[in-house]
């Protein structure tokens, strides 16, 4: 039975579990990004998990889906994309392991408090904002620039709500990379794993996945490159694992 579906709305099939998301073309829908990023994450036994910027709900869902996490919590400033979330957390019967909350990255700390988290996902912004809102879709320009929260929002409020040694999990862009590592370290996420993601193995990367500790020692790996697209433009088979949740 579908929970409350607006015309504009279509729902989705996750392709894992039987779990299916609303999402409304006319807004932004999760992309390739969001998929990958799950992938990437982990989420242990009895850990509580906390995703900045959910927009419909797309992350906490398909971790559920993924791990054996004790709880996750999406944080959506856009009131529109946090009802969309709830709806399709209570399409899955998933209300008693994901919260949505509608509020501001800017004041996680004030929301959830401190150390309150194991993990934090996020899929923020990628460029660079500016004054106003320039897209006449305002949805489309808040998920993609910078023009309600920066880098520097999502990693302070990162640093706070995380416990010690608590694991911070990025997608970005790569040509923001020097500077995602300088702030990260400034906010005491030390750098601890990364995975470039190439649309095709000639290509150069499109995507950066990242893993961060709170309070770690200076080492990092760098994982071996994930190459999205055959020659043929086919998905390559470690990316259909991915999405498949193996």
């Amino acid at each position: 039975m579908i929970i409350n579906q607006k015309p504009e709305e279509r729902l989705d099939d996750l392709q894992i579990k039987g779990y299916k998301i609303l999402q409304n073309p006319g807004r932004f829908c999760f992309g390739m990004d969001a998929v990958l990023l799950s992938a990437f994450a982990d989420v242990k036994k009895n850990e509580r998990a906390l995703d900045l910027g959910t927009g419909t709900g797309i992350l906490p869902i398909l971790l559920h889906a993924k791990y054996k996490g004790q709880h996750y919590t999406g944080l959506e400033i856009q009131p529109e994309s946090a009802d969309m979330a709830r709806r399709s957390v209570a399409y899955n019967s998933l209300e008693d392991k994901i919260d949505i909350v509608t509020g501001d990255i800017k004041e996680a700390a004030e929301q959830f408090g401190p150390a309150s988290f194991d993990v934090i996902t996020t899929n923020p912004p990628y460029m660079i904002g500016e004054h106003g809102l320039k897209n006449e879709k305002e949805a489309l320009y808040i998920a993609r620039h910078e023009a309600l929260c920066t880098l520097d929002d999502v990693l302070a409020q990162s640093a706070k709500v995380l416990k010690v040694k608590g694991r911070f999990y990025m997608v970005h862009r790569p040509f923001r990379l020097p500077e995602i590592m300088t702030k990260m370290c400034n906010y005491g996420l030390e750098p601890k794993r990364m995975r470039l993601v190439y649309p095709y193995v000639d290509k150069e990367p499109n995507m950066v996945l990242i893993e961060g500790r709170k309070g770690g020692n200076p080492r990092m790996t760098v994982e071996a490159p994930l190459i999205v697209y055959e020659k043929d433009g086919s998905y390559t088979q470690e990316l259909l694992k991915l999405y498949a949740g193996e």
